[in-house]
């Protein structure tokens, strides 16, 4: 099919768009956060209606995260930033960013307020790392709740709203936090240009790059480490920790996306662990 001269462009926008929401993160946070609510809640509105809100929810974090970034992006020169080469304005990012949050507030709140409410804290304390915390030691304390309160997200699909399993909330929190360091490695040289010194640059700067790779290491296996201590089935889970090693290695080594695939692919098998593994969300 031949393309006009609008289509064309259209098109350009559009793939502009969809790679200024993290699309691999958002993916795969809301993959992951679908089939605990499904696990939790096979029936109703939980697992109809979780991970498009939580997708939704991602995509106005990934599209804040690029429109408020865009500057330091641009002075870095990095090629991988739709705003920062011009193939779309910061306008239409930021546009998409307040329609996609009130569209993932809207449809939580269809599930219920409890759910609304946690959905909303989670966003927002990732909007106020993209806002206030990026550039700062404090950034990765802020990805405490923003990580840590998805079992929450999921439980709240219950009937009473019930909390969510120590073991579930710290293991959600640390993975969060580790694969944020793991997806700051490779940007460290981008980072130093623009002045990043977030908690991941000034670990880095201080005690040198192993030192930074030995903490992916140790919060990227932490959660399997939990669910181990917690599973019922140890030997299942046992192989579920072997399965998270390599590729918690490949999180604290890999270039350009490969760390973040590499987190998303220990989250999967600690999701595996929690459904079959004897595992509790609450």
């Amino acid at each position: 099919m031949v393309q006009t001269g609008r289509t064309a462009p259209a098109l350009i926008r559009a793939r502009a768009l969809i790679m200024a929401g993290h699309p691999i993160a958002v993916t795969g946070i809301s993959a992951l956060t679908g089939a605990l609510a499904a696990q939790a809640a096979p029936h109703g509105f939980g697992p109809v209606l979780t991970a498009p809100a939580m997708l939704a929810g991602q995509l106005s974090v990934g599209w804040s995260n690029d429109a408020s970034g865009a500057p330091r992006d641009a002075a870095a020169g990095r090629t991988d930033k739709p705003i920062a080469t011009g193939a779309i304005s910061a306008r239409a990012v930021w546009i998409a960013a307040f329609a996609a949050l009130l569209a993932a507030l809207a449809m939580s709140l269809a599930i219920g307020v409890a759910t609304a409410i946690v959905l909303a804290v989670i966003v927002g304390a990732n909007w106020t790392y993209n806002l206030v915390l990026k550039s700062t030691p404090a950034d990765g304390l802020i990805l405490v709740p923003a990580f840590g309160l998805i079992p929450a997200y999921a439980a709240s699909t219950l009937p009473g709203h019930p909390a969510p399993t120590w073991y579930a909330t710290a293991g959600a929190a640390l993975l969060g936090v580790g694969g944020h360091f793991a997806t700051v490695l490779p940007d460290l040289t981008a980072d130093r240009v623009t002045g990043v010194k977030g908690m991941a640059q000034q670990i880095t700067a201080r005690w040198g790059i192993t030192a930074a790779r030995g903490v992916v290491l140790v919060l990227v296996l932490s959660p399997s480490v939990l669910l181990l201590l917690a599973s019922s089935r140890p030997w299942f889970a046992l192989g579920g920790l072997a399965a998270a090693i390599p590729l918690a290695v490949i999180a604290t080594r890999g270039r350009g996306k490969v760390p973040l695939w590499a987190v998303i692919g220990v989250g999967a098998v600690d999701t595996v662990i929690f459904a079959v593994g004897g595992c509790s969300l609450t």
